[in-house]
């Protein structure tokens, strides 16, 4: 059986085209990621404009095209910050339905912070039994869970969303390119204020960062070209090391960024505001490394979908059916 779970994110557009393999792991089939911009412009008008709707329904039909070439036999479609914000999601509902016969199901904060924690210590070894904290630093949001990965429902200690995303705050706080000190200075602050309220980690394992923001940070580490999932997935980066990529990456402009090994050239107007989001949550733990987890929502979704075996009919749960 495969299934297909689909994150309709701020900056990104996601598929996950997954199966469980004989040793009771998820394994991908198909993967993909699509920068569309869901949310340009949303934090000031709190509407999708209509080019950035059209390019996420361009995108939805070609990923609905991909499903049914795999034969994935359960879909589910969720959407996260953008369209928890912005007025005219119905656009975006009635392209799900048109493309993948689904409704489309907004989670709140919560949900997707739950979703981020199994989906993101997927794949990681050694993560069961103990405590660890994963973070998703989105382009409207970023999600934080610290808990234990132990059974099928994760036992939660602490779990939250903070509306400051990489696309975001560069929208508030960002007029120059490069941006200024006084503007890196203001994103750095906010970033601050909003973790204060973030329940603190033990000095034992490192915290696992989620999602585009990181692993392109740990990409242009690497100087990695072409980016390989696999290749970042489980790898521990040093917070300094990290420090020292977003301080280079800010002192250059947009197009110069673009040409940095590593880079998602699509990311490059706004990673500088996801770094200085990442390093403020990683000098609240007083974190000295991550690991790097190139899963996130998509894989909690899929393994949802499995665990909850959802069968295609037209009396199903909401998001699940046959493409």
């Amino acid at each position: 059986m495969r299934v297909a779970a689909i994150d309709v994110g701020t900056n990104t557009l996601l598929l996950l085209i997954a199966e469980r393999r004989s040793d009771g792991t998820l394994g991908a089939v198909v993967e993909a990621a699509t920068i569309t911009r869901l949310g340009e412009g949303v934090d000031r008008s709190r509407r999708f404009a209509p080019a950035a709707v059209a390019r996420t329904c361009a995108c939805l039909e070609r990923y609905a095209q991909t499903v049914r070439e795999y034969g994935a036999r359960s879909v589910a479609v969720v959407g996260t910050s953008a369209m928890r914000d912005a007025g005219g999601g119905e656009e975006i509902r009635a392209c799900v339905r048109s493309a993948f016969g689904v409704e489309a199901r907004v989670l709140t904060g919560s949900e997707e912070a739950r979703l981020t924690f199994r989906g993101g210590l997927s794949g990681i070894a050694g993560v069961e039994r103990e405590e660890v904290a994963v973070f998703d630093v989105g382009g409207g949001s970023t999600e934080v869970v610290i808990g234990r990965n132990d059974s099928s429902a994760p036992m939660l200690r602490f779990s939250d969303s903070f509306d400051i995303g990489s696309v975001r705050l560069t929208e508030r706080h960002v007029s120059h390119d490069p941006p200024t000190a006084a503007e890196l200075d203001t994103i750095e602050a906010v970033a601050t204020r909003a973790f204060a309220r973030v329940a603190p980690i033990g000095p034992g394992r490192p915290p696992v960062g989620v999602a585009g923001t990181v692993t392109t940070l740990a990409a242009v580490a690497l100087g990695l070209v072409p980016y390989r999932g696999a290749e970042v997935h489980g790898r521990t980066l040093q917070t300094e090391d990290l420090r020292r990529v977003v301080h280079d990456l800010s002192g250059m402009d947009r197009v110069t960024r673009e040409t940095v090994a590593g880079m998602e050239v699509k990311r490059a107007d706004v990673i500088v505001a996801g770094g200085l989001i990442t390093l403020a949550l990683l000098r609240h733990w007083g974190a000295h490394s991550l690991i790097v987890s190139d899963r996130g929502v998509r894989w909690g979704l899929a393994e949802e979908l499995f665990a909850n075996s959802i069968a295609p009919s037209s009396g199903g749960s909401p998001g699940a059916a046959r493409p």
